[in-house]
Formats: structure tokens, sequence, C-alpha cells
């Protein structure tokens, strides 16, 4: 497996309508140019905006464990796939969940061929989440979150841990490293423990060249 740069484009400002389309065109130039893969996680109200502009996979920040009915406000996961999402995140540190629910919602995802991207804050967490099978686990310790120190360099342990739990439960589920990627060092270094790939917001969508930060992110691949 190639490994991934999922970006998150969270509700920041510069990522949202027109500034989220200008970051995906961006990433998706390197992508060609590089040979990598890069993927986007961007705002309901995007979604369909950035899948039809881009051919880079693009996924949901959150769906909702419901079907097609009375659920006013809800995120409906038909509705994400039929504007162009391929998968969704689950359980990100800003949109906690019960684990019974990511439970759902992995199944879900699998119901609707969407791929499932679950979040967890620690090895434990993640290795419960694991027995429920989703494509991926995204490990990322939430006071790490946003900071200008990786998970990386500062809890390594971590990273190499919580592919050690995961791969125990189900060797298919690739792990993603978030919080605090900021260079090519830290997703190198992640890499080297085990990740399969990184999971990174801030870094990339607050700066002020994203394709700049993205093209030195993918040279640590």
């Amino acid at each position: 497996m190639r490994p991934v740069l999922l970006i998150n484009f969270k509700t920041y400002e510069q990522g949202t309508g027109k500034r989220a389309l200008s970051i995906a065109k961006s990433a998706e130039r390197i992508a060609k140019r590089k040979g990598v893969k890069i993927a986007l996680s961007v705002q309901p109200t995007d979604l369909e905006r950035v899948s039809k502009a881009v051919s880079l996979p693009v996924y949901a920040q959150h769906i909702d464990p419901i079907t097609p009915g009375s659920h006013t406000g809800w995120i409906l996961p038909d509705a994400v796939k039929e504007a162009g999402a391929c998968g969704t995140l689950i359980n990100h540190s800003e949109h906690n969940i019960e684990l019974g629910k990511v439970a759902e919602n992995v199944k879900i995802c699998r119901e609707h061929g969407l791929i499932s991207v679950c979040c967890a804050a620690t090895p434990a967490k993640a290795k419960k989440i694991a027995a429920f099978a989703p494509n991926y686990i995204a490990i990322e310790p939430p006071e790490l979150i946003g900071g200008d120190v990786s998970v990386s360099k500062a809890k390594p342990g971590i990273i190499s841990g919580t592919v050690k739990v995961v791969k125990s439960v189900n060797k298919k589920i690739a792990v993603l490293c978030g919080a605090g990627v900021n260079s090519q060092e830290d997703v190198s270094k992640a890499l080297q423990l085990g990740a399969e790939g990184v999971l990174v917001a801030s870094a990339i969508v607050k700066s002020g060249n994203p394709g700049k930060v993205i093209l030195d992110l993918v040279s640590g691949f």
C-alpha cells in the first residue's frame, strides 16, 4: 500500500468554499506530478463541489448512523456518497462519538461502499476500534492536535504501539498518524514507526502557501 496524505480541512475559514477548492486543486497537481497518494476530507457543504473538481479521493468529516427519514440536522451516509464522498472520518477528537456508534458507522460504511477512517486518542482505544474492522485507524493524541510538535517526535511509542496492537487484531487495517505533523521529517519518522500515512490539517490548511507545505510533507514519503 502506498502511504497516503489525508488532508483534513476542518471548518477553517481557509478551507471553506472556494478556498477549499483551491487547496484541493493544488493537492491534485502535486499528487499527479509526484505520483503520491493524497486524499481530502472536507466539510459537508463542500463535498460535491470538491469531488466534481478533482480526481483525488474526497472524504466526509463525519456521518451519523442513520437511514433516510426524519433526522433533521444529522448527516446521512447515503447523502455524502451521492455528493461524491468515497469515505468518511469517524470519531475525530473534535467530534467524539460513543464506541457503539463507531461500530455502527463502520458497518454502515461497509454497506454503502464507503472507506472508514476511525480516529483514536490512544493505542488502547485503537485496539478496541480495530475489532470493528475499519479501513484505517488514525492515532491522534488530542493534546498535540494543531500544535507545533508532532506525535512522531513527542510520543513516538504511541505510533509504534498503535501499529502493534491494531495489527494484532486485524493486519488489513492501515494505521495513520496525526497530531502536530508539520514537516517531511515528521512524515518520514511516522512511516519508520510503522504508520502507513498521515492525517494533517492546520499545517496545510492554515498556512499561507498550502501547496508548498503539501510538497514538503509528501517528500517524507
